[in-house]
């Protein structure tokens, strides 16, 4: 799965691998890359961050791959860490690793994502300290800098991140069906979550789209609890009207030639004949780019949640 610039052989390639049983760096077949542990249900089991990159420096503890303006890396918090000091130290080293650059998109793999510890889920405690790492970094009108991003749970630790960053300047959109992630009420948690639902860069020839996680939510409140289809429905809505928000046209771009990769979270494995047979009929054209994986979603009535990566090269650029 390609998520940013054209492909290259994976030897220089920033990638995350799905199907291990933690969350690691990984050198198995001698090519440095992330291993989370997101079951493998169907379809891509890697996903290309950044290609034709050069070769990785370590920084800050973060892996970093460099290709002409771009950035991508990613890093493992310590085993074991507190899920909101893990949170804080990534982030920080994040916000120093791409100083000078802007954030397109950010992915965090949060281990158990709906245990509750302390009267808060992992999520709600992962993103009060995101939010607080904001903040600390890019004051109070943080908002303002927050990228595309998703947050779905592994079935096992420690908390990883991987990240896109450039010196283009981007474009943050929001769905007008939806309330910002980030103006959520405090019913979700004392800090609401950190991240625009999509975000679009222009550099030279291409154009990219970064459609954050995106699930069964209208406003700010969760619908058709535990019907699939129902929420299935909903989450091509919403994918639907914040692509074409952030101009990729009414077809997430499918009719103007735009190179498409999703991944499909689905917290129940048996629900994958249903999401594809959906999604293939409302979703997916040829040539798309699918994964379909097994996660926890961030709140525990949703059953789904899908993003995207949308990728256009004017006519004559490398593809």
């Amino acid at each position: 799965m390609s998520a940013a610039v054209p492909t290259s052989p994976p030897s220089r390639a920033c990638r995350v691998l799905f199907g291990g049983s933690s969350a690691s760096l990984d050198l198995s077949d001698g090519i440095l890359a992330l291993r989370v542990a997101l079951p493998v249900l169907e379809g891509a089991a890697a996903e290309r961050l950044l290609g034709d990159a050069a070769a990785p420096e370590t920084r800050e503890g973060w892996t970093l791959f460099q290709h002409g303006l771009w950035l991508a890396g990613f890093a493992v918090a310590p085993p074991g860490e507190d899920i909101e000091a893990a949170a804080g130290g990534l982030y920080r080293g994040l916000f120093e690793a791409a100083e000078g650059l802007h954030l397109y998109r950010v992915w965090n793999y949060v281990p158990q994502i709906n245990a509750v510890a302390r009267d808060m889920d992992n999520y709600q405690r992962f993103c009060r300290r995101r939010s607080i790492a904001f903040e600390e970094r890019f004051g109070r009108g943080f908002q303002r800098a927050l990228p595309a991003s998703s947050a779905v749970g592994s079935a096992a630790g420690p908390l990883a991140i991987g990240f896109l960053a450039g010196r283009a300047v981007p474009r943050h959109f929001e769905n007008p069906r939806q309330v910002p992630a980030f103006e959520y009420p405090a019913q979700y948690g004392p800090r609401p979550p950190s991240f625009s639902r999509a975000t679009a860069v222009k550099a030279g020839e291409g154009r990219w789209i970064f459609i954050s996680g995106t699930a069964a939510i209208r406003g700010h409140a969760s619908v058709a609890g535990g019907d699939l289809a129902g929420q299935l429905d909903c989450t091509l809505e919403n994918l639907l009207l914040v692509g074409e928000t952030a101009g990729a046209g009414p077809d997430l771009g499918a009719s103007a030639g735009w190179q498409r990769a999703f991944k499909v979270y689905l917290r129940n494995p048996a629900d994958l004949p249903c999401a594809q047979t959906r999604l293939n009929r409302g979703l997916l054209r040829s040539g798309d780019t699918v994964s379909y994986l097994q996660a926890d979603i961030c709140r525990k009535d949703l059953l789904v949640e899908i993003e995207g990566t949308l990728t256009f090269f004017a006519k004559g650029a490398p593809a």
